[in-house]
């Protein structure tokens, strides 16, 4: 079986000391692709270091992360805007909002989403959604600008059956991880109902580690045991939860 982790942040200093390791045991497990969402300025070039590293494995995106949208947050973006012009990403991405952390800058992070959304437009590519404590004012914002040119993923989904079948019908796939296997993570209520037609596997390593690795540093060698909890969850085969991931994630992330 083939898998895909939609969405890592293999390039982060917590795989320094291991990261060939972790992506030799990631391909011994059927991992053939890994998509590194950007975070910041200084995020960039460890980024492109392990797509330097890994050229067949690790993929690039280009965006501010919500929860790095301060004051100024325009220099940023000049910047990253500039290496979308020199260079092909898969996607715009990491961008989103945050309600979790600081709410200080939440009208810049709202602003900063609407100028990378639009970027995506213009450039054909997918966008990548960080929605913490935020999902229905990030479908507000995608409604807002929503068209046939616009496609993504709501990364680390992890919202009630409503808001996912709200996501659905904008188009949009749900990313899922390794919340899926935490007892009070609340998506054993929504993937019966909505099945596996629209997913997208993620670890969002080193972050949220799936059980029995919770708490630990998470990483792309975990992602069958998400895809195992979502055959159970779902009573799909795990062929074919592996195949149907695998064809969303392709099919989502193809550079025109």
């Amino acid at each position: 079986m083939t898998y895909i982790d939609s969405h890592a942040h293999i390039y982060s200093k917590k795989y320094d000391h291991d990261r060939d390791e972790v992506i030799r045991r990631s391909r011994e497990l059927g991992l053939d692709k890994i998509y590194m969402p950007n975070i910041d300025l200084e995020s960039i070039d460890a980024m492109l270091e392990a797509e330097h590293r890994y050229p067949d494995m690790c993929i690039p995106m280009m965006g501010l992360h919500p929860c790095d949208v301060k004051k100024d947050f325009e220099k940023s973006l000049y910047v990253m805007e500039d290496w979308l012009e020199k260079r092909p990403f898969a996607a715009v991405g990491e961008i989103g909002l945050d309600l979790y952390w600081d709410k200080t800058f939440f009208e810049e992070q709202k602003e900063a989403l609407r100028i990378q959304m639009r970027w995506a437009k213009q450039k054909g590519l997918p966008i990548v959604l960080h929605c913490r404590d935020s999902i229905d004012e990030t479908i507000a914002i995608v409604k807002e600008l929503n068209d046939e040119a616009l496609k993504g993923v709501f990364h680390c989904f992890t919202g009630t059956l409503a808001q996912a079948k709200e996501i659905l019908e904008l188009g949009f796939l749900l990313g899922i991880g390794g919340v899926v296997t935490f007892k009070n993570g609340g998506l054993d209520k929504v993937l019966p109902e909505i099945g596996i037609d629209r997913l997208v596997l993620e670890t969002d390593g080193p972050y949220l580690a799936p059980i029995p690795y919770r708490g630990k540093r998470n990483s792309p060698e975990y992602i069958p045991l998400i895809a195992e909890k979502i055959s159970e969850l779902t009573g799909e085969g795990l062929e074919k939860v592996a195949q149907t991931s695998t064809q969303n994630t392709l099919d989502l992330f193809r550079i025109p």
